[in-house]
Order: C-alpha cells, then sequence, then structure tokens
C-alpha cells in the first residue's frame, strides 16, 4: 500500500463534502409529494421516472435484504480477529492498528446508520408491512459498500496467496454490484438514496484507508523498518 496517506484523506473528505452537499440538495431541488400518503422527495421528477421505470420488485427486496447479512457476519469475523488478538496479547492497545481502526470506522458507519433512521431525509417509494420507512441513504447499500471493501483491503495485507487475494477481490466486487443494483431496481429506494449511500460509505471507507496508510508510516518511522 504505497498510496499517499494525505492525499487518500483528502479524496475520502472530498466525497463526504459530497454527501453532505447531494443531500442539502435533495431537500431543496424539486420538492414533491410523490411518495405514499403524501411523502416528500426531492428531485422528484427523476426519481418518479426512475421507479416507473423500473417498477416494484420485491422478491428482489427480500433476496437483498437477507444477503445484507453477510457483511454484518464479516464485520463479527473481524471483531472476533481483534477480540482474539487482545485476548492472547493481554492488552488492547497491542493490538494490530488497523484492527482497531476498522473496529472505530464500524463504529462510525452504524452511526451514520443510527442518525439517519432518527432523522429521516427520505421515505421508502412503497410502503413495507404497511409502514413508511426512512430510506436515506439506502442502509443496505451503505452496509454493503462500507463492509465489502475493507474485506479485500483486509485479506490483502494478511494473505500471501494471489489466487485468493483475486478471488477475494473477485467476490467482493461481484457482490458488492449484485446488492447495489438489487436495491436500484427492487423499487424499494429511489434512486437518490442508493447515490447518497454510495457517496457516503466510499467517502467513509477512503478515510479508513488512509488512517491505515498513515499508521503503516508511523509504525515504520517507530521501528525503522
Amino acid at each position: 500500500m504505497k498510496s499517499n496517506g494525505r492525499k487518500e484523506l483528502m479524496r475520502g473528505m472530498a466525497l463526504l463534502a459530497a454527501f453532505v452537499l447531494w443531500t442539502v440538495l435533495i431537500q431543496v431541488v424539486d420538492v414533491q409529494s410523490a411518495g405514499p400518503n403524501g411523502s416528500k422527495v426531492g428531485f422528484a421528477a427523476f426519481n418518479v421516472w426512475f421507479h416507473r421505470l423500473t417498477g416494484v420488485h420485491m422478491p428482489v427486496y427480500t433476496i437483498t435484504d437477507w444477503l445484507g447479512l453477510v457483511p454484518i457476519v464479516i464485520c463479527l469475523c473481524f471483531g472476533g480477529l481483534g477480540l482474539v488478538q487482545w485476548i492472547r496479547r493481554r492488552s488492547l492497545l497491542k493490538v494490530d492498528p488497523d484492527i482497531l481502526l476498522l473496529g472505530a470506522y464500524y463504529i462510525v458507519v452504524i452511526l451514520g446508520y443510527l442518525i439517519f433512521e432518527m432523522i429521516p431525509i427520505n421515505y421508502r417509494p412503497v410502503l413495507i408491512d404497511g409502514v413508511l420507512e426512512a430510506s436515506y441513504p439506502s442502509s443496505t447499500t451503505l452496509l454493503v459498500l462500507s463492509v465489502m471493501p475493507t474485506l479485500k483491503l483486509q485479506i490483502d495485507r494478511r494473505c500471501k496467496r494471489p489466487s485468493l487475494r483475486r478471488a477475494t477481490a473477485a467476490f467482493a466486487a461481484a457482490f458488492s454490484a449484485f446488492m447495489v443494483v438489487g436495491r436500484l431496481i427492487s423499487g424499494v429506494h429511489w434512486a437518490t438514496d442508493i447515490l447518497g449511500a454510495i457517496l457516503l460509505s466510499t467517502g467513509l471507507f477512503i478515510c479508513y484507508q488512509s488512517a491505515v496508510i498513515l499508521a503503516d508510516r508511523g509504525n515504520r518511522d517507530r521501528t525503522g523498518r
């Protein structure tokens, strides 16, 4: 990992700034009562057009909902790795820095999800079991695109077998693409909800990646390696 950590951090912050701007625009540009129960949505003309184009496919929604457990399992696996290191090394501070940073990163992702559940920006274009739920940013998209890149990053750092690294990269990319497209065409989110999740998750991941790069550099400076 030879990238410049500070440049990566700037890229991540720029994407997070774009997410904030996008969130503001959604609340002021072409806002209409286009959703169920008269719920309002920004970029209404585009969102309604795209929603009519794709329609609603509840089986796709259900499949992607259940597959949302995959990134959760990945989070638990890395949490288990950190716990094992903590127990064996008898100090939290002796856990690998990239794993500690990963734990903090996952907490930030969860907080991002909770914040937007408590402060809804958009509501879904359809009722789920008769309930109007928050939809922005798409929580499943946010979870998948925040976690799957960390799987590839950690395997690249910890595995020396090129075949396993390639297989992991292919799986992470294919799974992420399937989940994003699946949520997009399922019709349970407005298109702008998916884009918001992409901006937020990508920005957060790049910030995590930059923190790992800077931690590696600091470790090399201390050890002289």
